[in-house]
């Protein structure tokens, strides 16, 4: 039989694989986040707050309909969007709340982006000011518009550093706490195996769903 240190061993191999095969979609998609203009990192905030527990697909789809109505002047109410059932949303009405919430408070928001914070500041800051956020989804929204080497711990991150041994069990809550010592060990295995936190966390996600979104 093949022991531990043999499996782990065509784990990082197989890992290593499917990262060279994807490595320069990956990179693409990394390169974009950069340049995401100011303009849009509302909606890119929108998407953040509409993504747990529901599609990430809907959820991109919702964002269309959303600057689709503000271009248009259309006087839609987001509920009525996040309900549709060609894109459903969950917890559609408590999303567009957070939606409306954040429209008001957007520009104090967009100052705190822009005043040279780092990422690990700007992550305590929306986590404290951001109705809807939560640690995962700071980080989410910071990766999405350039910030690197933040750890987005959704589901499908976290099945796959317990695969790799990196977790011995799956974490039934993510306190601040817990979070950032997940956080820590997904670094130093990405260091081990020589890819970065961020094109992993790619990688792990558009393995789990066959698609590389944001």
């Amino acid at each position: 039989m093949m022991n531990q240190q043999t499996a782990s061993y065509a784990l990082v191999e197989e890992l290593r694989s499917r990262y060279e095969l994807r490595k320069a979609l990956i990179q693409m998609r990394l390169d974009e986040f950069a340049v995401v203009p100011a303009a849009d990192y509302f909606y890119e905030l929108v998407y953040c707050l509409l993504t747990p527990q529901s599609s990430a697909v809907n959820a991109v789809r919702v964002v269309e309909e959303l600057k689709h109505a503000e271009r248009t002047g259309s006087n839609v109410d987001p509920a009525q969007i996040l309900a549709d059932r060609r894109h459903y949303i969950r917890f559609h009405n408590t999303k567009a709340k957070r939606i409306e919430e954040a429209r008001e408070t957007f520009p104090i928001v967009l100052q705190q982006l822009l005043n040279g914070s780092t990422g690990y500041q700007l992550r305590e800051w929306l986590v404290r000011n951001v109705n809807g956020f939560g640690w995962k989804e700071a980080s989410h929204f910071l990766r999405n518009i350039g910030h690197r080497d933040l750890a987005i711990l959704d589901r499908h991150i976290l099945k796959n550093l317990k695969r790799h041994a990196v977790l011995r069990r799956l974490p039934k809550t993510l306190t601040k706490r817990h979070y950032l010592l997940i956080e820590a060990k997904f670094k130093r295995f990405a260091n081990a195996v020589a890819i970065s936190m961020d094109e992993l966390d790619l990688l792990f996600w558009s393995t789990e769903t066959g698609e590389l979104l944001k």
